[in-house]
């Protein structure tokens, strides 16, 4: 079944950094920011086995434009992203509860500037990730419409690819409204008579081996002080994760996790110009500095086109310095066939020191888990 959406957002936007409190041209505070968006989505037929199977999930694209009531500084951002939903329970017939997430790209920021927008240390790129999750109510109207209310937290940053990085948070209200093109009453009745037959499903293992790549700034130490450096660096890895099939949604297991992070352990020396002017070189460290392997325990949400998963690991051979302590990944693949997969990753160090993309593609081997 598809449906198209329009919804309205009205959002708090958390003062995570003076530049939202009062240090900006217009010296106030920047408190609300709110955005129309414009949705597509199809879902599976109510009474098919899918449904069944994966709480009548849906998927989609859509768009959406921001404002934050600063388009000196922040500009008016466009959104384009994919989601996906499913109910989280059924309150009535016409009542459910569901969850949502969004992942996509904004574009048509205005980020720092050291001559032209200096104060903004919030945005440091045009164009940013935009994440976005929440749950919601969905009332069925009429066979043909739905109204929507709900609750969602969004982030928006560049990944750690430039400088400044401090992300924009907002979290608030959501309304909308949803016309299906082709549900009819017969598809709702289906919904509440007895499910047919499904597939059995047996518990298994299964293989994913994803190579990935991306570059990342950083900043590095001169004197007393800790500065960005102007370059960037180029960060490429591997995981290989034999993965427990526990059920057609979730799957644990464990990583073995290698990188090459070209940002690692660098180091600046001070020098001045012939101007008398002060400034520094970075220098790269030997290359066992920059190269890791580790382990971490995995586990993932699978759903029809997209899986959802999150890491917690540790490097157990690094050459020290950036690569000690414990790390921490979000991921999501989005199925090209049965066994291959885009690959969207975040790496985070400590639980909250930014570290680095991780872009690619992957294979699964011995995988008997499939919603087709």
């Amino acid at each position: 079944m598809h449906r198209l959406e329009v919804a309205y957002r009205q959002e708090y936007i958390f003062p995570t950094h003076r530049f939202l409190s009062s240090s900006n041209a217009a010296q106030q505070s920047i408190r609300w920011g709110e955005s129309p968006h414009l949705r597509y989505a199809f879902r599976f037929r109510p009474h098919s086995p899918l449904a069944r199977l994966y709480a009548d999930a849906y998927q989609g694209i859509g768009i959406g434009y921001f404002h934050f009531g600063n388009s000196r500084e922040l500009g008016n951002p466009l959104s384009i992203y994919l989601f996906q939903g499913a109910r989280l329970a059924r309150l009535s017939s016409k009542l459910t509860l569901n969850y949502e997430w969004n992942l996509g790209l904004s574009l048509g920021w205005k980020p720092y500037d050291k001559e032209r927008n200096p104060n903004n240390y919030v945005i440091g790129s045009k164009v940013n990730a935009y994440l976005h999750a929440g749950v919601h109510l969905e009332w069925t109207v009429s066979p043909r419409f739905d109204l929507i209310v709900g609750l969602a937290a969004t982030h928006f940053s560049n990944g750690n690819t430039k400088y400044p990085n401090a992300g924009l948070n907002t979290a608030g209200l959501r309304v909308g409204t949803a016309y299906y093109f082709n549900r009819t009453t017969a598809n709702q009745v289906a919904a509440n008579t007895s499910a047919p037959g499904v597939p059995l499903f047996t518990p298994h293992i299964s293989y994913d081996l994803t190579l990935f790549g991306s570059w990342r700034k950083t900043g590095v130490h001169v004197d007393d002080s800790y500065v960005a450096s102007p370059k960037s660096y180029a960060v490429v890895g591997f995981n290989f994760a034999p993965m427990y099939t526990v059920c057609r949604r979730f799957r644990a297991g464990l990583s073995l996790d290698g990188v090459f992070d070209s940002s690692s352990n660098v180091y600046a020396t001070p020098t001045q110009d012939e101007n008398g002017v002060d400034g520094f070189t970075t220098h790269a460290p030997a290359l066992n500095k920059q190269l890791a392997l580790g382990i971490s325990a995995r586990a993932e949400y699978v759903m029809p086109y997209f899986t959802i998963g999150a890491g917690l690991g540790a490097n157990l051979w690094h050459g020290g310095g950036a690569h000690k302590g414990v790390y921490q990944v979000l991921t999501l693949k989005m199925e090209l066939s049965r066994n291959t997969y885009l690959h969207v990753g975040y790496n985070l160090k400590e639980f909250h020191t930014p570290n680095y993309l991780m872009l690619g593609l992957g294979i699964r081997l011995h995988n008997k888990n499939h919603w087709r």
